[in-house]
């Protein structure tokens, strides 16, 4: 185990001991997520700020550029589950990074070239929410071979850290940057970012075994037969709606993800728009409180240590869903701005906390051999979820007004915690004896 000091580290603050603690190909994974992060960070908000500053779109515009790019992306990705379950993980993650890198570079050259248009942010939105989709699930099950089960929690913390410090600094720097340099800048940032990390990944060297497909016995011949494609499609869902507790977080996540970001497009029309901030305020005003989603994850692993699993995910759970709607009351000026900081800072610091746990216990409760399969399912069924409430809530507020719309979504997040499990249910799924074959290959597992 590593010391309270190591394990709460992230990359470019960390020690070389909180590095070595997990092992060397971990400390590359950590690497090129960093990087992703980073540039996924300095490039906050850019399609909305595109769509707003170049195109001159709307509200309607803006959610529907949100919703189109997350309900497509989600659809062609329902098939890439079961792919990326019987391929190699690193492989898929590299060539997730280059088709996200190829997308997101084609933007500043239409721009460039001055043939920049509104169907082709749609375009590079879908594609870049499929393989952002195959990534998580490669990445998920990579790491879960990657480090020891009693390490995950450590691991997801070290992520979740990561995410918040690069929110803390990309927006600000992004707003800045685009201020200077025009509206593209940061789009070819987080473009570089997904290469240099298609280049980390790709460092982490060693063997992988190739996986497997499962079988399934054929009674009339004694022997086994590839699963049918249906089944594997559905494997995730299977899993996830067959677990009671599972269930009851996949519920909850579900509906407290679409109702935030169905109003973040709205937030920025309102505060771009209607009360003129500029974008590096924009940027500051979400940038700042991601502080405490960085307090948030160090403190995790404490908090379960000391209270238990299942108690941190429903008081975190339940506290996260008092700060939405505070939104709706936003302003123009220095009080708008104090009151987006504060309002933002209650709510990740409950995020901080809530997400690695969650992390954690998804994959404990999850065989090997099924990880990549129930990543998928459940992002798939967050992002079509978050287009669908992306579209209904862009056409309420063009129907009322971003600031309606906005305070309706604040009121419906605070029943999400009655989907939350009251009492947690099952053991860890890391070796299921029913859920592979005999003789499936052993994971890579990292240098300890």
């Amino acid at each position: 185990m590593t010391d309270g000091r190591a394990d709460d580290t992230a990359p470019g603050a960390a020690g070389t001991a909180g590095t070595r603690s997990l092992g060397r190909p971990f400390g590359w994974l950590w690497a090129a997520y960093a990087v992703s992060a980073y540039g996924t960070g300095f490039g906050f908000g850019a399609f909305p700020l595109l769509a707003i500053m170049v195109l001159h779109a709307g509200s309607g515009e803006v959610s529907a550029l949100s919703a189109a790019g997350l309900a497509v992306g989600a659809v062609a990705a329902v098939p890439l589950g079961p792919w990326v379950e019987f391929h190699r993980k690193r492989p898929v993650m590299i060539a997730m990074d280059l088709v996200r890198f190829a997308a997101m570079i084609s933007i500043p050259v239409a721009y460039a070239c001055g043939r920049l248009g509104f169907a082709q942010l749609l375009v590079v939105s879908v594609v870049v929410a499929t393989a952002k989709i195959a990534f998580r699930s490669a990445s998920g099950a990579y790491l879960k071979s990657l480090v020891r089960p009693e390490h995950l929690l450590v691991a997801n913390g070290r992520f979740e850290s990561t995410t918040w410090t690069a929110t803390v600094i990309g927006p600000p720097l992004g707003g800045a940057a685009i201020g200077l340099f025009g509206p593209v800048t940061t789009v070819v940032a987080d473009a570089v970012s997904y290469l240099l990390s298609a280049l980390g990944v790709r460092a982490i060297g060693g063997s992988e075994p190739h996986p497997r497909a499962r079988t399934t016995p054929v009674p009339a011949q004694g022997g086994a037969a590839p699963r049918s494609r249906i089944a594997e499609l559905l494997d995730g869902w299977r899993h996830i709606l067959g677990h009671p507790t599972l269930r009851r977080l996949f519920l909850n996540t579900l509906l407290m993800s679409a109702l935030l970001l169905a109003t973040e497009p709205l937030l920025a029309v309102l505060m771009l728009g209607r009360l003129g901030f500029a974008p590096w305020q924009y940027g500051l005003a979400f940038a700042l409180p991601c502080l405490g989603g960085l307090i948030g994850a160090r403190l995790s692993r404490r908090l379960v240590a000391r209270f238990g699993q299942h108690r941190v995910l429903l008081v975190s759970g339940t506290l996260r869903a008092c700060w939405p709607l505070w939104l709706a009351f936003l302003r123009p000026g220095i009080a708008g701005i104090v009151l987006v900081v504060v309002v933002q800072f209650g709510l990740v610091t409950c995020i901080g906390v809530f997400n690695p746990v969650l992390a954690t216990y998804r994959l404990e409760q999850t065989a090997t051999d099924r990880v990549a399969r129930t990543l998928s399912a459940w992002t798939v069924s967050s992002n079509l979820t978050v287009a669908a409430m992306t579209a209904l809530w862009g056409l309420l507020a063009a129907l009322t007004s971003p600031r309606l719309a906005i305070g309706a979504a604040g009121l419906l997040v605070l029943a999400t915690p009655l989907l939350l499990p009251r009492a947690a249910h099952g053991t860890s799924a890391t070796a299921d004896p029913a859920a592979a074959p005999a003789d499936a290959p052993e994971p890579a597992r990292g240098a300890a």
